[in-house]
């Protein structure tokens, strides 16, 4: 699973051919969540309630580039790097 960000400790990482809805996992520390691209909403799993308001903050920043490395990754191509939350 590619790594496409890190920021404050977050590792953010999307699968190559996974399943449907678009998604993403945010893990940090032993928690991971799972995360709708399209509602941003919350999938599945969980974090600490400040680990999800950044990973929140960072998705609605990046919405359109992470619904584009989705596109990118279901088609089993390479996918990029986003910016990290500043």
């Amino acid at each position: 699973m590619p790594e496409i960000c890190r920021f404050y400790g977050i590792i953010i990482k999307m699968f190559f051919a996974d399943h449907h809805p678009p998604h993403f996992h945010a893990l940090y520390g032993e928690h991971e969540a799972i995360i709708e691209i399209g509602s941003l909403g919350l999938f599945a799993g969980g974090l600490p309630p400040r680990a999800l308001g950044l990973v929140m903050e960072w998705a609605a920043i990046h919405q359109n580039e992470l619904a584009t490395l989705w596109e990118s990754a279901i088609k089993l191509e390479p996918i990029g790097q986003i910016e990290p939350l500043q």
